[in-house]
């Protein structure tokens, strides 16, 4: 196994270390405030790796499929375990956990279309800036989710930020794909 592929693999066992730290604090009744910033860090690294691993896989020739079968997989259980845990710790609505969870599996789909039609979709570019925008609005809600802006808390304006270019995102994708989609067998 590459060095690529063992950075995917370290994102992926990073998310349960990740969970325990940002829930800690609500389970044990402790200051929650230590968490998030440990929690905000173990997202941080697990994130960062995500570049890295693509990085030095491109860089060194090192791209295989296992590689492209692992990678958007860890992106995007460690997005979703960090969103459901926010919703879960009431610092961001469900609705909008959903429509980020909707938009990968409605990309996903049209992949799995795409290959079936002898098509490989490249990544968009609106879907790498959706992935750091997430990055981004997460750390804030992991944060300063009691930061008030009038009645609204920064988290909430942040996950509406991203909540709402990830619906441009996959508008981008299947705009994009439409064609195909109505034309696969």
């Amino acid at each position: 196994m590459n060095l690529p592929n063992k950075i995917t693999l370290a994102r992926i066992f990073l998310i349960p270390l990740f969970i325990v730290v940002l829930m800690c604090g609500k389970w044990t009744g402790m200051v929650q405030l230590y968490f998030n910033i440990g929690a905000a860090f173990v997202f941080a690294i697990a994130a960062l790796t995500d570049g890295i691993d693509g990085y030095l896989a491109r860089k060194n020739n090192q791209v295989t499929d296992l590689g492209k079968f692992l990678d958007p997989i860890a992106d995007k259980l460690l997005v979703a375990a960090a969103l459901i845990c926010l919703v879960e710790l009431q610092r961001i609505p469900a609705y909008m956990v959903i429509i980020i969870i909707a938009r990968e599996f409605i990309v996903t789909g049209l992949r799995i279309v795409a290959i079936s039609n002898g098509v490989v979709m490249a990544a968009e570019m609106t879907g790498k800036i959706k992935t750091v925008i997430q990055i981004i609005a997460t750390v804030i809600s992991i944060l300063f989710s009691d930061i008030m802006i009038g009645p609204i808390s920064l988290g909430y304006i942040a996950m509406l930020i991203a909540t709402l270019f990830t619906i441009y995102s996959g508008y981008v994708y299947l705009a994009k794909n439409w064609e195909m989609v109505i034309n696969s067998k």
